[in-house]
């Protein structure tokens, strides 16, 4: 059976596919009501809009606006116009308008609410509002009043075009005179007023004329109107809507007017000022006209989608517009089921037949790729009637693709003003294939045929030169048109999988054949460059894509770049560790090299990940004993991908793209090479997705090389194979990695291993990290005989790498541990390091010392050297109890002359102020000690001790007298020496026999070298000697206490004759007193026997007080009486009476022999008491 036996009614007769607003014949207008499908979905948004507009004819409202929206060719035009035949209700072939819907609408309320507003009485203006507007309308914040208020004017016959002449006519039709303005101007003009008026700027005299003539207007104010007119016209939203209502009352009986606008949505965009003034519009007409103006347009967005994306507030036209009705695709569907494809009774038998024998086939025929979002496809026999020859997915398809093809820019003028729809779309694709039989398939590429004269000349050209190529096939074209076709469809990847399904043209079609078919028609088209490959997707080209695609594909790139970009993807974003974590102790760094180049960043470490692709020696294969031989030379795990280059070929692409975008960037082309630019960076990110994607797979798949073997590991992720590729490696290189055991954590551990005893450590065999001690012990060893210097860079740089591996902070602990021990030891700045010294775990720890901190081996000190030290401490010290370790000895004995060298100190003191027995000794003694104290290393310290045992065993024995002398004897030293130090002051007159034998005894025992055993006779010999002395002193004194006692007397005596005698009599005794008391207590024969001429000076000093009291006490004599004027006689001067000692005058012993020596003398005595005379002065001798 034929296709085309197959329909209801005949699929050749003429259907108007796309409804044109202003296509209004009776003919159009009839095939329109009669053949109109009132689908589901179309019953309940006829109920909701006449429910609506009810409101209006039998009340009042303000919610007198309807948005239809819904996708391009989805009908919403369509739907629109036939409202407007309901609302006027116009009779067409003898019938109404509304009662062509009697069948199609089944609820008889809906149906009444239609027949009401079919009999209210209605001026119906419907106008695409674009084709109606200025061209440069858009850009007026008022053009859609003006938009308004033109179609008003032409609705009621006035100049739409022309505003301010349309308010002219008004008010002539106000005025009555329009009709005879009319009839003057054509009889002037010769033309009729109707078709000169848009020529008004060319008719300027005969308009004048004849409003003179025709109106109340002079010459004069026609001329002035004409020339003002324009300058003085004003459109308001107000002033429109007040004319609106004017017109509605003088129309009475309920009167509607109901503007109709087409693609509104589209006309206003993103312009925000348009659908502003949109607002005002609706909201004064709802606000003047109370439900009598209606505002109905179409948008392919909803209202809210409109609104939201303006972002002004546009609540109020949100309120107008409170009917929303909004077509689906269901609703298309059903429209070409039932327009079109409605089947006869034998169609409809043939094709279960047909179903029920090929359902299984079909299910398996349209099938789409797994990254395909889900198809239609036929559900049971009666979808299959229903639909057949078509398949469902294809009505949602097409519909994309008209969709995506006009805002893609595509489409010539006629699609882009929405003259395809899918109704013409379908019938002229079953016109095609009419003849065929039952069991063809209409192919998708079908459609392309459709609307191919509705497509851009830069499309259709592709196409055309397809079809004249010689090297091309019809298969080709059509593949190519399918292509074409789904180019801008997101929801459909042009894979080979989904291509044959768009391609099937019979149930029993060999789908494995067909893509077989389609994968050799790709590689032709593809080698044309009418169609790329884009990973498993294929792409039509347009002719200006193919001209970037041939500039691409000239885009060199050097592999060098390929292999770097391929890096970055396995080394940051599939494997993007930097270290590899070997356990939670021990982290790698590793190499990371594609191909023998190496990736960013430091590539010195020990070990690497190497990966060779298939680029690595093109044209040659690396046999397994190459990569053996590889992996064993180089501490590389080697990891050897397949053989399939894909993601090569696909970061070779995607480069090319990136270079030629980034040579276009600044220049600007045309929107379709900066929209083709834009998806073409969008490609070069899908494939880059890919080339990860691919390298994936790649590594999964790869042998893994380790050290001359090649490893068996399983297909997993990258990242776990190439773990388990590291641990191997690690395992084959670092084989004495698992030596260290016992982990240092922190600092505070290699504190806690030097502050450990030293005692308790030798104690205990348990060595932690036993291996990991005795290794590097053993390295240090080596180095130091052979006098190698090691520092600790050099022992962290050596374990550090393989075979050990360990970390830094482990060495660090192992050195610690080996110093501890004394089995090493640590030199910084030519001095040896203590234990005790709080630095040490700086010193080892900080990078600030590693070069210059020395190890060597500790070399170990012989026992004799030991034992000599113990038994020099039990000589020196009396301490026997010593460490047993070398370090710990050390530091015991050095607190030991520490604290001996500090009381040599002391003693030292005293040797200042005296000259005590045994200096040199104690100095000897410290030299030696302090030589030892300042001794670093134990090696030394104990030879040094060998070296000076006899001199510190003297010292110990010389010592003890010289200490035991400070203790015991000093004191009477000190007393005996004092003693000696009187006599050396008094020794003049000391000439005593037994005193001066005494004192020989004293001294030659203090000045005896060691008097240690004689000074106990010291005491004795002191105390004799005191005695005689005394003895001696006590004669020697007694003339001089004579002597004070008289010179006491003589001053007493003189001061008794004065009055006031007591006023000085206790201060002149005490002066003599205090000079007996201090002869009393004198030791000194020199000091006694000058206080002689102490109480003499006394003596004179009191005497001479004594005459100053006396002249100052002498009475004054008064005048006498009145009497003769007597000359005053010469005063009498006071002579005052000068004290002069005898022994002063007699100074000094005198030797008398002869008389001349008497005269002599008594010449001395005269001199002096000459020199002392004068006639004011008296001499007294005492």
């Amino acid at each position: 059976m034929k296709i085309k036996d197959m329909f209801y009614k005949d699929i050749n007769r003429e259907i108007k596919g796309v409804i044109k607003i202003g296509q209004e014949d009776d003919s159009n207008v009839y095939q329109e009501l009669d053949e109109y499908v009132v689908t589901r979905e179309l019953s309940k948004h006829f109920s909701d809009f006449f429910e609506s507009y009810k409101k209006g004819i039998v009340g009042h409202t303000d919610k007198m606006g309807v948005w239809i929206s819904g996708f391009f060719g989805s009908g919403k035009s369509h739907f629109l116009k036939i409202l407007s035949y309901l609302l006027e209700n116009k009779e067409v072939k003898g019938k109404k308008a509304v009662d062509y819907f009697d069948g199609k609408i089944k609820d008889p309320m809906v149906l009444a609410d239609m027949k009401l507003a079919g009999n209210t009485s209605c001026d119906v203006i419907l106008f695409n509002i674009d084709s109606k507007s200025d061209s440069d309308s858009k850009t007026n914040k008022d053009a859609i009043v003006k938009v308004f208020m033109r179609v008003f004017n032409d609705m009621l016959g006035y100049c739409g075009s022309i505003p301010w002449v349309a308010d002219l006519e008004r008010q002539m039709d106000l005025d009555g005179t329009y009709e005879e303005f009319k009839k003057t101007f054509e009889e002037i003009s010769g033309k009729p007023w109707t078709e000169a008026r848009d020529d008004f700027y060319y008719e300027e005299d005969a308009i004048v004329e004849a409003l003179s003539k025709a109106t109340k207007m002079s010459a004069e104010a026609a001329r002035d109107w004409y020339n003002k007119a324009e300058d003085n016209y004003t459109l308001s939203v107000e002033k429109f809507a007040k004319r609106v209502k004017e017109y509605i009352l003088s129309k009475g009986k309920n009167h509607h007017v109901v503007f109709l606008v087409d693609e509104i949505g589209q006309y206003i965009g993103d312009n925000s000022q348009l659908m502003l003034n949109l607002q005002t519009v609706v909201e004064d007409l709802g606000t003047e006209c109370s439900g009598r103006a209606w505002v109905i347009v179409t948008s392919q967005q909803d209202i809210d989608s409109v609104t939201k994306v303006k972002g002004n507030d546009f609540s109020k036209i949100q309120g107008r517009f409170d009917t929303r009705l909004s077509l689906s695709s269901a609703n298309v569907d059903e429209v070409i089921k039932k327009r079109i494809l409605l089947k006869n009774d034998v169609a409809k038998g043939t094709l279960k037949l047909l179903y029920d024998k090929k359902s299984a086939i079909l299910k398996n025929l349209i099938t789409f790729s797994a990254d395909t979002p889900e198809k239609k496809v036929y559900s049971d026999a009666e979808d299959f009637i229903e639909v057949y020859p078509f398949i469902p997915y294809q009505f949602n398809l097409m519909q994309q693709t008209l969709t995506s093809i006009r805002e893609h820019g595509a489409s010539g003028k006629h699609l882009a003003e929405g003259e395809r729809s899918m109704l013409s779309s379908f019938q002229e694709s079953a016109i095609k294939y009419e003849n065929e039989q039952d069991g063809a398939l209409i192919p998708f590429s079908a459609f392309y045929d459709t609307i191919e004269a509705f497509l851009d000349s830069n499309i259709r050209t592709v196409i055309i030169h397809a079809q004249d190529n010689e090297r091309l096939n019809d298969f080709d074209v059509e593949l190519l048109k399918v292509m074409f076709l789904i180019k801008y469809v997101k929801e459909i990847p042009s894979n080979i999988e989904n291509l044959a399904t768009l391609m099937i043209k019979n149930i029993d079609e060999d789908k494995i054949d067909l893509k077989k078919k389609i994968e050799e028609s790709l590689k032709r088209l593809t080698k044309e460059t009418l169609v790329q490959k884009n990973g498993e997707e294929y792409t039509f080209l347009t002719n200006e894509e193919q001209d970037i695609n041939k500039e691409i594909k000239n885009v060199k790139v050097d592999m060098s770049e390929i292999i770097q970009k391929v890096s970055e993807i396995i080394f940051e974003e599939i494997y993007s560790d930097k270290k590899y974590s070997y356990s939670s102790m021990y982290n790698f760094s590793f190499n990371q090299v594609v191909d023998d180049r190496n990736f960013r960043g430091n590539q010195g470490n020990e070990i690497g990940l190497k990966i060779i692709t298939p680029y690595y020696d093109t044209g040659v294969d690396i046999s397994r004993e190459e990569l053996k031989m590889m992996s064993s030379i180089e501490n590389n795990m080697i990891m050897y991908l397949p053989s399939d280059t894909s993601f090569l070929e696909e970061m070779e692409e995607a480069l090319k793209i990136q270079n030629y975008l980034l040579k276009k960037g600044g220049s600007k082309s045309t929107d379709t090479i900066e929209e083709i630019k834009a998806r073409k960076s969008s490609e070069a990110q899908e494939r880059k997705g890919r080339v990860k994607d691919l390298l994936i797979e790649s590594l999964k798949q790869a042998e893994i090389y380790v050290n001359g073997q090649k490893l068996d590991i399983r297909e997993k992720s990258p990242i776990e194979r190439i773990d388990d590729g590291f641990k191997a490696l690690i395992e084959s290189i670092y084989t004495k990695l698992n030596y260290v055991t016992k982990f240092i954590d922190s600092q505070k551990d290699i504190y806690d291993i030097l502050s450990q005893d030293t005692v308790q450590m030798s104690l205990t065999d348990d060595t932690p990290n036993k291996l990991a001690f005795d290794e590097m012990d053993a390295y240090i060893e080596r180095n130091t005989l052979r006098h190698i210097p090691v520092t600790m860079k050099t022992l962290l740089n050596f374990f550090g790498k393989a075979p050990y591996g360990w970390r830094e902070i482990d060495i660090e602990g192992l050195v610690s541990r080996l110093f501890k021990s004394q089995e090493i030891k640590l030199q910084l700045n030519s001095e040896y390091l203590e234990e005790s010294d709080r630095e040490i775990v700086k010193y080892i720890t900080k990078r600030d010392y590693i070069d210059r901190l020395l190890v060597e081996k500790r070399i170990k000190v012989p026992v004799f050297q030991l034992n000599n030290a113990r038994d020099l401490s039990q000589k020196l010290f009396n301490v026997s109890a010593l460490p047993s370790d070398e370090d710990g000895m050390m530091r015991r004995f050095k607190e030991f002359v520490r604290d001996e060298i500090e009381k040599l100190k002391e003693l030292l003191v005293y040797y200042e102020t005296n000259k005590y027995p045994g200096k040199d000794i104690l100095l000897d003694g410290k030299k030696i000690l302090d030589e030892i104290y300042n001794i670093k290393g134990s090696k030394e310290f104990f030879e040094v001790l060998q070296k000076y045992k006899d001199d510190l065993l003297d010292y110990a024995e010389d010592s003890f007298e010289v200490k035991k002398f400070f203790e015991n004897q000093r004191v009477y030293f000190d007393k005996a020496v004092d003693m000696l130090n009187i006599y050396e002051k008094n020794k003049t007159y000391v000439l005593d026999k037994d005193a001066i034998e005494i004192t020989k005894q004293i001294e030659a025992i203090v000045k005896s070298k060691k008097p240690y055993s004689d000074i106990q006779k010291l005491p004795d010999l002191v105390e004799r000697f005191r005695v005689r002395f005394m003895q001696l002193l006590e004669e020697e004194c007694k003339p001089v206490r004579a002597v004070i006692e008289n010179d006491k007397q003589i001053v007493l005596n003189e001061l008794s004759i004065y009055d006031f005698k007591d006023e000085f009599y206790d201060r002149f005794d005490g002066r003599f007193t205090d000079l007996l008391n201090r002869l009393d207590s004198s030791n000194n024969f020199y000091e006694a026997i000058a206080m002689k001429e102490e109480s003499d000076r006394i003596k004179l000093r009191c005497l001479d007080e004594i005459q100053k009291e006396a002249i100052r006490r002498r009475p004054i004599e008064p005048p006498i009486g009145p009497g003769p004027v007597v000359e005053p006689p010469i005063p009498y001067k006071t002579r005052k009476t000068k004290n002069i000692s005898i022994a002063n005058i007699l100074h000094g012993a005198k030797t008398i022999e002869t008389e001349k020596d008497i005269d002599e003398l008594l010449n001395e005595i005269k001199k002096k008491l000459e020199s002392e005379l004068d006639k004011d002065t008296i001499i007294r001798l005492v």
